[in-house]
């Protein structure tokens, strides 16, 4: 159950997962349930094997092809099958640090941890903390109940309007504050960048601000940064990471599941600010998962590195998603919600307030998990609710995943990725029809 303390008159903390650890004796903490947005894909699923048209909003999947370099070099590479290092190869781990030194984080090889996914190893870090995360509201779906599943908290603060993944500082100042009256600790700060589910980047003065307060409260900063390469929508491509600017305090993470639609080779990276908290994250590591999958790792190599082949995909991937998650957006806005224009990734994430009064009149639709399934059983569309992600159950808002409207063959997603105006193609402007004629119907 989640438990409110007021912090300031201005903002609310609010204390989210499992109740305090169990006494000695007592029965353990259930586990928490299915992912939410793995869930909603696994429901999605089934309805389209019974038959159902279903226009899939809901999950986070890059709906695109694997790269023929890549598959070439994971199928050379079945014939790996010894565990290897429990912190990676040394191929993949030497192309994990140019990758970060390319992007102004200069890191040596001996800095990076690989894992099977960075879902992975954002749970071992949070494990690792031995204290209480702060994360902003809203965020991704799993690091609270990673939180819970490590025996801590998670402690929402409010993410700075208009921007996303990184707490307000100056509320998480307060949290930290009111946290540690309370007889308890934050040990660390999760921040998104750019941010899931919003869409949206924290700019350099709240990334600056989240780093000041770190190092006032003694924090430590673990940057998911999954979507760094996918940032669309930003004059210049502007990103501020905070290893940048607090570098002995703060963990990255990445990997290759968005940039390059690697989802299922479940692979990711950590660089680590420290010999001791690298030794913590290797002592978990080793006993979860022992080492990464040796083949998908001397693959993965091969995306790292970053030839020119490669960084051409990711940057005509990058295209395709900020024009479609904006047309996507269009539509939403044309429908009278409120939307947040989309900076990055393939998330738009519209709030429906304007429409409160007349969705209670017509369909008896008071929140945003109750507007989600009335848009699914209606319309056959799948979207999750902002309560997925911390909102309060009654605000209004979805998170909508524009990354699955490229088509369903891969010839289809291949011509989004070839085509200057991905949205015109057939099956993009279909699904963008149903799309726009549900919401028409919705609102009135």
């Amino acid at each position: 159950m989640a438990l409110t303390t007021s912090v300031s008159p201005a903002d609310v903390l609010t204390v989210a997962s499992a109740a305090a650890p169990p006494a000695a004796g007592s029965p353990p903490a259930p586990p928490p349930g299915l992912s939410a947005t793995l869930a909603a894909n696994e429901e999605l699923d089934a309805r389209r094997r019974r038959g159902e048209r279903v226009l899939p909003l809901a999950f986070g999947e890059v709906g695109l092809p694997t790269h023929p370099l890549l598959r070439s070099a994971l199928g050379e590479a079945a014939v790996h099958n010894e565990y290897g290092p429990v912190a990676g190869h040394a191929s993949l781990r030497e192309a994990a640090a140019g990758y970060w030194t390319r992007r102004g984080l200069p890191t040596s090889p001996g800095e990076v941890v690989c894992g099977p996914g960075s879902k992975s190893l954002l749970f071992g870090l949070v494990l690792s903390l031995g204290a209480e995360v702060a994360i902003a509201r809203p965020s991704w779906v799993s690091y609270v109940a990673q939180a819970s599943l490590a025996g801590s908290r998670a402690v929402y603060v409010p993410a700075v309007r208009g921007q996303g993944g990184v707490p307000d500082p100056a509320a998480l100042a307060r949290a930290v504050t009111a946290v540690r009256a309370s007889g308890r600790r934050i040990g660390g700060v999760i921040v998104t960048l750019p941010d899931n589910p919003t869409g949206r980047l924290a700019d350099a003065d709240t990334v600056r601000g989240l780093c000041d307060v770190a190092r006032r409260h003694d924090l430590l900063i673990i940057s998911d940064e999954i979507y760094r390469d996918l940032v669309h929508s930003v004059p210049d491509g502007e990103f501020h990471s905070p290893a940048a600017i607090a570098p002995e305090r703060t963990v990255v993470t990445a990997g290759l599941s968005k940039n390059l639609a690697l989802g299922g080779w479940r692979i990711g990276v950590a660089r680590l600010p420290g010999r001791q908290l690298r030794d913590r994250l290797l002592g978990i590591c080793s006993e979860i998962w022992s080492a990464p999958a040796s083949p998908v790792q001397r693959a993965a190599a091969l995306g790292f590195a970053e030839s020119a082949d490669i960084t051409e995909r990711v940057g005509r991937s990058r295209f395709l998603h900020g024009r479609v998650a904006r047309a996507v957006a269009a539509r939403f806005a044309a429908a009278g919600a409120h939307v947040p224009p989309p900076q990055a990734a393939f998330y738009v994430y519209p709030d429906f307030a304007p429409h409160r009064a007349a969705l209670r009149r017509r369909y008896d639709v008071t929140t945003g998990a109750g507007l989600a399934a009335l848009l699914l059983r209606r319309y056959g569309i799948g979207v999750l609710p902002g309560s997925a992600f911390g909102e309060p159950a009654r605000e209004l808002r979805l998170r909508v995943a524009t990354s699955r409207l490229y088509g369903e063959a891969a010839w289809q997603q291949e011509a989004a990725l070839g085509s200057a105006d991905p949205v015109a193609l057939p099956w993009t402007a279909a699904s963008l029809s149903w799309l726009e004629e549900s919401l028409a119907d919705l609102t009135g």
